[in-house]
């Protein structure tokens, strides 16, 4: 279980295949901290740590996650958005988020404004998630509050901070994100689906 508060951004130091595993090493300051076995969310998403060595450690990806998210479209260098499971008893300082990315989005639009951004972005509709306004969301493990919501659109306002602090100063429109919807809405979704 994560809050969507990001700890640290990583960066991939090596990307190695083994049949339809991707291993992905990363770089952490955090890394030291870390033991194997241990829950790490990356851009969202909760893998476990199978190796470390130093400032760096390595978690496995099996191909329903490369399918789903967007770990594999990793390239040596990139940033991933990095938090370890939150301590029963911890503050939750953004939402509870499972670390289970429910699908990828498309950001379609980056407009800088008076002190922040808003970023927006486009996902498919077809696989019935939804998203509200004022509700939360998880992009790229990061926990925001939806603005704009539409029926496949919504956008999210990033303040400084977060926009130093995450990957979000990574993005370019068109870049590829993993959500993670609301637990509540995912539920009152599926509940619709088997009462119709």
């Amino acid at each position: 279980m994560f809050t969507g508060i990001i700890e640290s951004i990583g960066t991939v130091t090596r990307l190695e295949y083994e049949l339809e595993n991707l291993h992905i090493s990363i770089k952490s300051d955090m890394a030291s901290e870390l033991k194997i076995d241990q829950s790490v969310a990356h851009n969202g998403v909760c893998l476990t740590v199978v190796s470390i060595d130093t400032d760096e450690y390595t978690v496995t990806a099996i191909k329903e996650t490369l399918d789903k998210t967007n770990l594999g479209l990793l390239k040596i260098g990139d940033g991933v958005n990095l938090e370890r499971a939150m301590k029963l008893g911890d503050r939750l300082d953004g939402h509870i988020v499972q670390g289970h990315v429910d699908q990828v989005a498309t950001c379609t639009n980056i407009k800088p404004t008076d002190g922040s951004w808003l970023f927006s972005f486009s996902y498919d509709a077809s696989l019935n998630n939804i998203t509200i306004e004022k509700g939360s969301i998880t992009i790229n493990g990061t926990s925001l509050t939806v603005i704009n919501s539409g029926i496949n659109t919504f956008s999210v306002a990033i303040i400084p901070y977060t926009f130093e602090h995450t990957n979000f100063n990574q993005f370019e429109i068109g870049t590829t994100v993993n959500l993670e919807f609301d637990m509540i809405g995912k539920y009152v979704v599926r509940l619709q689906q088997l009462n119709n």
